[in-house]
């Protein structure tokens, strides 16, 4: 193997680190442009209080099957 060259394995290393890094660098650059982003999507979905059941649209539906 003659001097100077890179084998494809350490060069494929390298590619897998400097992609590793270029995803924690676009981590980063979003976290500081959106910092609210993760709470917001990690929120509880609001609970009826009549029924206990999760509400899916605006209102519950047990308002609706009550007679």
């Amino acid at each position: 193997m003659p001097f100077g060259r890179v084998s494809g394995c350490s060069m494929l290393v390298k590619i897998i680190i400097v992609f590793l890094l270029a995803m924690v660098l676009v981590g980063m650059v979003g976290k500081v442009l959106f910092p609210g982003a993760l709470p917001r999507v990690m929120r509880r979905a609001p609970i009826c209080k009549d029924c206990g059941r999760h509400i899916v649209g605006k209102t519950c539906d047990c308002k609706k099957r009550r007679p």
